[in-house]
């Protein structure tokens, strides 16, 4: 425990550095830690910034209300709607590069006004194993990735958050609903909200890690593996069947390999 103490205090060196900031954040387990954290370092020189959207399910912005209101955390919502930005419905492989572009230019537009010094966001180390182009914005923008900076992985501020008494330290892990759909795959307004609607089932049935996966008309679900023997329950598979060809999908389907984060990176060429 002493490295993983050694990161936190590397970490809130980092943000005392940064005198003022405006946290994204979006209600999760990375970003809440970090909002906490720079607001024990900074006081009320902190402030977050949450983003409205329909890739953004309402019970996490809700959860994102709660947790500034219950923190004495200042906390400003902007309207981020993705599908207005050029090219974002054709899900091209740097899709999430031209989300975090526009949303971080907005954020940082809003930290100049308020007075905050920079932006940051909640990233950590293990994200840079993986296809992000979003990260890509995140350095031209010169948004500051502090969880990064201090060598945190998800597990280390999963450990930390529990410490601090966080309410998000178990909770699942969660990306825009837009992640959902295999690329090139047209979005749109009513199919993000079939899988908004999906995995809220999935969560209201109890399964903690859930995610819809979109091909054209086929659902296919991806819950950890453990939950497997809950799933083909025929009380359940029969409701998920049912609820899922209501909202309009022709096939639905169970992925054996379970839970994984960013699936959909396979059909890409690395070399991108």
């Amino acid at each position: 425990m002493d490295a993983l103490h050694e990161k936190k205090e590397r970490l809130e060196n980092y943000l005392r550095c940064l005198g003022s900031v405006a946290v994204a954040f979006s209600s999760g387990v990375d970003s809440t830690f970090l909002l906490k954290t720079a607001q024990d370092v900074l006081g009320d020189s902190v402030i977050a910034v949450t983003a409205r959207s329909c890739s953004f399910p309402k019970r996490e912005l809700d959860e994102a209300v709660d947790f500034c209101k219950a923190a004495g955390i200042r906390q400003i919502l902007v309207d981020s709607e993705e599908l207005s930005i050029e090219g974002f419905r054709q899900n091209p492989k740097n899709r999430c590069y031209l989300c975090k572009r526009e949303l971080f230019t907005k954020i940082k537009k809003i930290a100049e006004e308020q007075g905050m010094a920079y932006v940051a966001e909640g990233s950590n180390i293990d994200d840079n194993g993986d296809y992000r182009p979003g990260l890509a914005a995140v350095a031209e923008l010169d948004i500051k990735s502090p969880l990064r900076e201090a060598g945190l992985t998800k597990a280390d501020i999963r450990k930390l958050s529990e410490e601090m008494g966080l309410p998000t330290w178990n909770k699942q892990s969660f990306a825009c609903l837009a992640s959902r759909f295999v690329y090139g795959e047209t979005i749109s307004e009513e199919k993000l909200s079939m899988v908004d609607r999906a995995e809220q089932l999935l969560l209201d049935l109890g399964f903690h890690q859930v995610r819809v996966r979109v091909h054209g008309n086929m659902a296919r679900i991806e819950i950890d593996r453990a939950e497997f023997d809950k799933m083909i329950r025929p009380d359940i598979s029969e409701r998920v069947d049912r609820y899922l060809h209501e909202l309009g999908f022709v096939y639905v389907t169970l992925d054996l390999g379970g839970y994984q984060t960013g699936s959909m990176n396979r059909t890409l060429d690395k070399t991108v």
